[in-house]
């Protein structure tokens, strides 16, 4: 078998990939974030990115919450597909974390009368420092996770746990 047949089959397909991570992003920091308005550290509800579609006393009952849930897992899917198509060659957490700000910075400070329906100084500290957390939480898992399978990542915390 030539090294170039054998290097097509040992690649990862991109879409299906970035469908995959984007799913799982939204599942599990989609959750993370339902809990923390569960817990009362954030007052931004979860469906916060249908508030221009929904009645906002409708995002605060539990069809609602589902309904929000649902959105942040397609949210999640579509921007992992942006990551994954655009930027998957990076190396190391860091883009993914500056992906995670940034979309946190779009959705809090460039458009929140949207997504928010307020001006993002008028949430809580405890909100907005939440709110970020899970954002910078959620661009590292895209951003690491598709470092580790499109670049050499896996091969060098294996070297560096050797030493």
């Amino acid at each position: 078998m030539s090294k170039s047949h054998k290097q097509k089959q040992d690649s990862t397909n991109p879409w299906l990939f970035a469908l995959e991570l984007g799913y799982f992003a939204g599942l599990i920091w989609g959750g993370a974030r339902w809990l923390m308005y569960a817990l009362h550290f954030t007052k931004v509800v979860p469906g916060m990115l249908l508030e221009p579609f929904f009645k906002h006393d409708f995002l605060l009952g539990a069809a609602g919450q589902i309904a929000g849930y649902l959105s942040f897992i397609v949210f999640s899917v579509v921007l992992s597909l942006l990551y994954v198509l655009t930027m998957r060659k990076l190396r190391g957490p860091w883009p993914g974390m500056i992906y995670g700000i940034l979309w946190w910075l779009v959705i809090f400070l460039a458009f929140p009368q949207w997504f928010l329906l307020q001006r993002m100084f008028k949430l809580s500290w405890d909100s907005l420092i939440s709110e970020f957390c899970v954002f910078l939480l959620w661009g590292l898992f895209i951003g690491y996770t598709a470092a580790i399978e499109y670049t050499d990542e896996r091969k060098r915390e294996q070297s560096t746990k050797l030493v």
